[in-house]
């Protein structure tokens, strides 16, 4: 993708639906009330949303500076992980009171690292493949 803007929505859009999946899938998965953790991938994608717009702003005035994938993905990294740092979840606090409200804010800082490490996966591959059509140019 040549438009740095395109693709940097592309990458905010698809980091924001993974995290959110994850998140469904980790509440899921340590089975905690519907009442209060039912929605919780949904405030995740609220919250990503937020994150992208803020993301794609910062693209758009440093234009320059952002032309991989991975650069784009790590400027999302850093803002969700401020974010989640100033409004106070510490993944800390599950070592002093293990309970599975606790581990949660551990797997969503995971999971997060996880999404991290399937985009700088996808542009490995979309740079060899890439690279791979440029050589077989004449």
């Amino acid at each position: 993708m040549k438009n740095i803007l395109l693709k940097s929505l592309v990458v905010f859009v698809a980091m924001s639906l993974l995290n959110a999946q994850c998140a469904e899938w980790t509440v899921k998965f340590l089975k905690l009330p519907g009442g209060s953790y039912g929605m919780f991938s949904i405030l995740i994608l609220i919250f990503c949303s937020i994150i992208t717009a803020i993301g794609w702003l910062t693209v758009l005035i440093f234009k320059k500076s952002y032309h991989s994938i991975v650069r784009i993905a790590a400027l999302f990294e850093v803002i969700y992980l401020a974010f989640f740092i100033i409004s106070g979840n510490n993944p800390f606090l599950y070592f002093s009171d293990a309970t599975n409200e606790n581990l949660l804010e551990i797997l969503i800082y995971i999971n997060s690292f996880v999404v991290f490490l399937i985009m700088f996966l996808f542009d490995l591959i979309y740079s060899k493949t890439i690279l791979s059509k440029v050589e077989k140019l004449p």
